[in-house]
């Protein structure tokens, strides 16, 4: 077998490979050229200028007269194109990597090797997505160690890596904040037909689409500081489902230690408990949070005894079997800080595994998520991971190295206009993307209660302050 040779490819056939790679590169020059010979130069200078005015009022006329489709079909092109050929210009690109380590070099030969850009997307004003293609010995994590240098060499905000497949990665690019306004609460749903149990909105996303969740298959786990908006994700979904809790399709079972926002929702509630410890000096017998935990479990087993007889892997939702919520604000006061936390950990951790079938589902919602506080964190499903106090927390809610792949959730300023807004991991993906969930005001919470009230006779509630 021959050695390698260290001799570069030749520069001629270098260049001939780029324009083979970027096939527009000969289009513009090639057309006005073809043109000349086949029209003449006068003809040709002629067609081209009506071409360009009749394309140029086209776009005009589409921008003025049709602003939602010009902005979905045409901007995201227009924009890519300019951020292609100004912000990731060949040189502006290879002195990026080349800055940051990012180029390889053939050891034989000595020829170093750079990543090349495949494709570049801008579906929002401050979102780019850069699909690269890796040079030869190097893979995603190799990208994801380098993110923070990268984002500072592209005068971004933050970046975010991808696996998209061999060779290949996506970076997510974020340029500027892309929330800069509160999200209105959504709209309820007046009947019972419109409520989609499997995507259910809750916020929106960077890439300026909808953030949905999946009520009727997941367990949710919010985490964040004070002040973080934990609540707006769990409202935003109680709105989307307001007929199905009016029509008795959906029940609520709330556990309101910290007694606040969610207070509120009791007299729509199925079951509803502020009681973390009884008062031995009281008397009386109060149903705690415990109870209620309990007698959850326990609707979980009768679900799960009427499958087994009716010979069924799963519920279909009714009001015989309806689809429960067990919503837990601030879990940490149950699973950690309360002297039946050992009991109750088991509990969950029973329902959190066994609740899938029997439409029993759990939502937590917690300001410090670690082992210590939350054990059972990893049994939730969906993690949404708002501002958090310590880069340690992001791992913890997201999953390993989440925030190296650039969930910045520490990093988002502790400000009353930033509430809502945190990070996921998205779909089929280990990639965070960065979301921000709805507002839901003291009216709008007034309104869902009366609207879920006006078509129930309350006759099932049990309401324990």
């Amino acid at each position: 077998m021959g050695e390698t040779s260290k001799r570069r490819t030749g520069a001629e056939f270098r260049v001939a490979r780029w324009v083979v790679q970027h096939p527009g590169s000969l289009l513009l020059p090639g057309a006005p050229s073809v043109a000349v010979g086949a029209l003449g130069a006068d003809a040709a200078l002629e067609v081209g200028s009506w071409s360009a005015g009749a394309a140029a009022v086209g776009l005009c006329g589409w921008y003025r007269a049709h602003p939602d489709t010009f902005d979905r079909y045409a901007l995201p092109v227009l924009r890519a194109w300019r951020r292609r050929w100004v912000t990731y210009m060949g040189w502006r690109w290879r002195n990026a990597v080349l800055d940051c380590g990012l180029t390889t070099a053939n050891r034989r030969s000595g020829e170093e090797r750079f990543p090349r850009i495949l494709a570049v997307r801008c579906w929002s004003p401050t979102i780019d997505v850069l699909r690269v293609k890796l040079a030869p010995g190097q893979s995603a994590a190799t990208w994801q160690d380098k993110l923070p240098e990268l984002a500072d060499c592209l005068k971004a905000e933050r970046v975010g890596v991808e696996k998209v497949k061999p060779r290949v990665i996506s970076l997510i690019i974020q340029r500027a904040e892309p929330f800069t306004e509160v999200i209105p609460a959504p709209e309820m749903p007046q009947d019972v037909g419109s409520v989609d149990l499997g995507s259910v909105y809750i916020g929106e996303t960077e890439f300026a689409t909808e953030f949905r969740i999946g009520v009727d298959r997941e367990h949710v786990f919010v985490a964040g500081a004070t002040g973080a908006g934990k609540n707006s994700v769990i409202l935003a979904a109680l709105r989307a489902l307001a007929p199905m809790i009016r029509a008795g399709l959906v029940r609520l079972w709330l556990a309101d230690p910290k007694q606040s926002e969610f207070a509120a929702l009791a007299p729509i509630a199925y079951r509803y408990s502020a009681i973390t410890e009884p008062d031995d000096e009281d008397g009386d017998d109060p149903y705690t949070i415990a109870d209620l935990v309990r007698e959850f479990r326990a609707d979980m087993a009768a679900t799960q005894r009427h499958l087994k007889a009716v010979k069924d892997r799963k519920i279909t939702v009714s009001r015989e079997t309806p689809l429960n919520l067990l919503i837990l604000d601030e879990i940490g006061a149950i699973t950690a800080y309360s002297d039946i936390a050992r009991l109750l950990r088991k509990d969950l951790a029973v329902i959190a595994t066994q609740g899938r079938a029997t439409g029993h589902r759990m939502w937590g919602l917690v300001q410090e998520p670690s082992k210590d506080v939350v054990p059972i964190r990893d049994l939730f499903t969906c993690r949404v991971c708002l501002r958090v106090t310590s880069a340690a927390h992001v791992d913890m809610v997201l999953g390993e190295d989440a925030r190296a792949r650039g969930a910045l959730a520490d990093e988002i300023p502790n400000l009353p206009e930033t509430a809502g807004i945190g990070f996921v991991i998205r779909p089929r993906t280990r990639a965070p993307q960065r979301i921000r969930a709805a507002f839901t005001d003291d009216h709008e919470i007034t309104e869902l209660v009366a609207f879920v009230l006006s078509g129930n006779n309350d006759s099932y509630l049990k309401v324990v302050a």
